[in-house]
């Protein structure tokens, strides 16, 4: 058993707890058309590969960086966040073991956080629709910790509000190279990848994973087998 067990999970949604199936490209592709980017050409191939790279960051942030105009980027978050809601709520569901995972993780003891780059309001419909409103000791959207990804942000807050002891005691589990670069920042021991969302093995590790497990299902193991 080690002395420094894990106390605090701090777990991304999409991808990572929550099937995603396209619904971020999806939801991208309306919003940047609603912004005024053209259907094809080397505008549109930018955009899509600016997406793919910034997977997990706060969507405000990306289409601020992309759009260079806080008018259109307010528009395609709009339309991002409208697009992506409507398409949750024709259906969405966990990852499979995701819930099982978060149960055990919490009976053991260790707290758990779910964290997204979304909105607040999107993160609500996500949980509403997932019949998840209880699941987490904690639920965080940008907004409610400052910065989004890859800022170590939302990690710290979790860490404040659930009152771990120290950042060596955190565990951060994503799908996506910003997940893996707020854990880093945030100094947390564990700072895992997980490849049922959008980046694979090599990027996740090439961006500094501790680990790269299968699943969220995993993790979980990961993280419990400190306390056999």
């Amino acid at each position: 058993m080690s002395d420094q067990q894990i106390e605090l999970a701090v777990l991304d949604m999409a991808g990572t707890t929550v099937a995603d199936d396209g619904l971020v490209e999806r939801a991208f592709e309306t919003a940047i058309t609603a912004a005024g980017v053209p259907a094809e050409g080397p505008e549109r191939d930018a955009a899509r590969t600016f997406v793919q790279n910034t997977m997990g960051q706060s969507k405000i942030w990306c289409f601020r960086t992309l759009l260079g105009d806080e008018d259109r980027a307010q528009l395609a978050n709009r339309a991002f966040e409208a697009a992506y809601a409507e398409f949750a709520d024709a259906g969405v569901s966990p990852i499979p073991g995701a819930a099982e995972a978060i149960s055990a993780l919490r009976e053991a003891g260790i707290k758990v956080a779910l964290t997204t780059g979304f909105s607040r309001e999107t993160q609500d419909r996500l949980l509403n629709a997932l019949g998840w409103n209880e699941i987490a000791d904690l639920t965080l959207a940008p907004s409610d910790a400052g910065r989004g990804r890859p800022y170590p942000d939302m990690v710290l807050t979790a860490l404040l509000r659930l009152e771990a002891t120290a950042v060596d005691r955190v565990a951060v589990l994503g799908d996506t190279t910003s997940d893996i670069a707020t854990g880093l920042a945030a100094g947390a021991r564990i700072v895992a990848g997980t490849l049922t969302g959008a980046h694979d093995e090599q990027r996740l590790r090439a961006a500094g994973a501790t680990h790269v497990v299968a699943s969220v299902a995993e993790f979980a193991q990961l993280l419990l087998a400190e306390r056999d």
